[in-house]
């Protein structure tokens, strides 16, 4: 398993991705996903969330805590992990001191089971190649969530061929590492190769072509625990 932590660690490091955050195809997205989190909390009836804990997985810079503080979670009720140092400290520079951040290998977190009203994982899992790693996280995930609770899941769903660093996670593999869950699936985002081209000619063709299901390329599930 750490060799596969290490592997995850120098994919990181080769990726070098630099978002600019006023790019069409990056605001544009990240409305989509706003609108997409207000409709999975009136769904899951989660609301009010003012009270609802929720732990991140592979947070980042904590650009996605920032959206949820946005939606009303406090932040003495938000956790994030992050492997890497760097965006640790980034994080912290960021985010309000009432976030606690953890740094370190996610399926090794000391944390108390069944304590979380949410779990959430934003593009993790398609960077972990090995199976039984995926496994082995997405149990330790399932027991830090609390019974009626449930894990909050965005990322993609098929594999870039040009980068073999990712591994789409399919909805049926996500049933195979979440077997007790009931699980709700939204499909959205314009797939990027296709977004990064058309919102250069024009930003409202991104909201056009994203009328085709088809060319989505991520899911957001929100898999609920009995």
């Amino acid at each position: 398993m750490s060799n596969e932590v290490d592997a995850i660690r120098e994919r990181y490091a080769r990726r070098k991705l630099v978002y600019d955050p006023l790019d069409a195809y990056r605001y544009l997205s990240y409305q989509e996903q706003r609108r997409a989190l207000i409709e999975w909390v009136h769904w899951s009836g989660l609301a009010p969330v003012q009270n609802k804990r929720l732990l991140e997985i592979g947070c980042g810079s904590g650009d996605n805590l920032l959206l949820l503080l946005t939606l009303g979670f406090h932040p003495e009720n938000l956790v994030g992990n992050e492997l890497l140092e760097e965006r640790v400290i980034r994080a912290r520079r960021l985010l309000p001191a009432g976030i606690q951040i953890l740094l370190g290998d996610a399926s090794e977190l000391e944390l108390e089971k069944n304590s979380f009203d949410i779990v959430f994982q934003s593009t993790v899992f398609t960077s972990i190649l090995d199976d039984d790693f995926q496994n082995k996280l997405a149990g330790h995930m399932w027991s830090l969530v609390k019974p009626g609770g449930g894990v909050l899941w965005y990322d993609f769903v098929f594999n870039n061929p040009r980068n073999p660093d990712v591994k789409g996670v399919s909805i049926k593999r996500i049933r195979e590492m979440f077997p007790e869950g009931e699980i709700k699936v939204w499909k959205l985002t314009l797939a990027p190769p296709i977004s990064r081209r058309v919102t250069k000619i024009n930003p409202n063709l991104y909201a056009l072509l994203n009328l085709l299901p088809f060319l989505r390329s991520h899911v957001l599930c929100w898999i609920k625990r009995p």
